[in-house]
C-alpha cells in the first residue's frame, strides 16, 4: 500500500495521540492480538462503545486488545489508516472515501450508515433576503471543502441551474464558519450535525434546503485496511455487530445518549444533542454496491469542480460482508 497525499488545497489537521510517532513498516498482517481504532469525537456509535468498554469486552473473548487513536478531522483518519498506522476507522462523511480512493488507497468498506439526509442543511439568518436556492446566485456561501456539506451545496445549486462560479464559497471548518455565519460575514452555511442543531437552538435561522428532497443522502461509511479486513474478518464481525447495537441503542434511549455524549461534544446542551441525534439515522447496514451509487455521483461532481485530482470508480473497493 502506498501512503496518499491530501490534494494541496487541504490543510493536515494536527493528528491527536500517538499515531504520528508510530512506524509505518508493518508486519506480516495475521490473526490479531490488537485492534488500533481511528475516531474523532463526533464517532458517535465508538463514542458510545469507546465510554462503555462493551467493544473492549468483547473483544477480550478473542484474546484482541484494543488501542484507540483520535483525529480531527477524517482525511488524516484514512490517511494513516492507509499507511498501516491503524486498523479500522470509525464513521466518515460519504465523500471522504472518495479522496482515499483517488489516491489509490488500498481500503475495505465494513459498514455503513443508513442515509441522514437531514443531517446537514442550508441555513441562513432569519432576515437574510434569501428565500430560495435561486436566490443564492452572488451571496457567499460557507463549507468545508471536500465534505458533505460541499457536495449538497453543489447539488443544491445544479438542481436550479447555477454552479460554483455563480456563487461566492468560503472553505471553513466548521466553528470558523459557525462564527463567520453568526457574524453576518457570510449570507448561508451548509451546518451538519450537531453545528446544525445548535445553531438553530442559538441562532435566528430559516432553512433553504436540506438533503431530504433527493439532493444529497448522506451516509457514513466505516473502512479498515484491506490486508487486516482479510485476515481478521472475525474481528470485523464482532466491531460490526458492537455498532449495530450501539446504533439501536442511541435511538432506543436518546436522553441516556446525549447525556452520555454531552462532555464529548463541548458540554453540548443536552436538549439541542438529542435534536442532533434525531436527524442522524445510526441504522447500521452492510455495505453494498447498490447502496455505494450515490458515492459515484459525488465523485464525478468533484472531478468537474476539480476538487479531486482525478477521476474515480467509487465502485472500485473490497466490500466486507457480515458472515463472511
Amino acid at each position: 500500500m502506498k501512503p496518499f497525499a491530501l490534494p494541496l488545497s487541504f490543510n493536515r489537521s494536527i493528528i491527536v495521540g500517538a499515531v504520528a510517532a508510530a512506524t509505518l513498516l508493518q508486519a506480516p498482517f495475521s490473526l490479531a492480538e490488537e485492534l488500533r481504532i481511528g475516531y474523532q469525537r463526533s464517532s458517535t456509535l465508538m463514542s458510545v462503545l469507546r465510554d462503555n468498554n462493551s467493544l473492549e469486552e468483547k473483544l477480550a473473548e478473542q484474546g484482541v486488545t484494543i488501542d484507540w487513536y483520535e483525529f480531527t478531522s477524517g482525511l488524516p483518519m484514512l490517511e494513516s489508516l492507509n499507511v498501516g498506522n491503524i486498523d479500522i476507522s470509525a464513521d466518515v462523511a460519504d465523500t471522504v472515501p472518495i479522496f482515499a480512493q483517488a489516491a489509490g488507497a488500498d481500503l475495505t468498506f465494513y459498514a455503513s450508515e443508513a442515509a441522514s439526509p437531514s443531517g446537514q442543511a442550508l441555513i441562513v439568518l432569519e432576515d437574510s433576503d434569501i428565500e430560495t436556492l435561486e436566490d443564492l446566485a452572488g451571496k457567499r456561501i460557507t463549507v468545508t471543502r471536500g465534505a458533505g456539506n460541499h457536495y449538497l451545496l453543489i447539488a443544491a445549486l445544479e438542481s436550479v441551474g447555477l454552479t460554483l462560479d455563480d456563487v461566492q464559497v468560503s472553505y471553513l471548518p466548521p466553528a470558523d464558519a459557525r462564527a463567520a455565519f453568526s457574524q453576518g460575514s457570510v449570507d448561508a452555511w451548509i451546518a451538519w450535525e450537531p453545528f446544525l442543531s445548535t445553531s438553530r437552538a442559538t441562532l435566528e435561522t430559516r432553512t433553504i434546503t436540506d438533503g431530504s428532497d433527493g439532493l444529497a443522502s448522506y451516509k457514513r461509511y466505516y473502512l479498515a485496511t484491506t490486508p487486516y479486513a482479510e485476515a481478521n474478518p472475525e474481528v470485523i464481525a464482532t466491531v460490526y455487530d458492537a455498532l449495530y447495537e450501539a446504533g439501536l441503542w442511541i435511538k432506543a434511549n436518546p436522553e441516556e445518549a446525549s447525556e452520555l455524549l454531552s462532555p464529548l461534544w463541548g458540554d453540548l446542551d443536552p436538549e439541542i444533542l438529542q435534536n442532533a441525534l434525531q436527524n442522524r439515522s445510526y441504522d447500521v447496514q452492510p455495505v453494498t454496491l447498490e447502496g455505494l451509487s450515490e458515492q459515484q455521483k459525488i465523485a464525478d461532481a468533484f472531478l468537474a469542480a476539480d476538487i479531486l485530482p482525478n477521476a474515480v470508480d467509487a465502485l472500485d473497493s473490497p466490500i466486507w460482508q457480515p458472515g463472511e
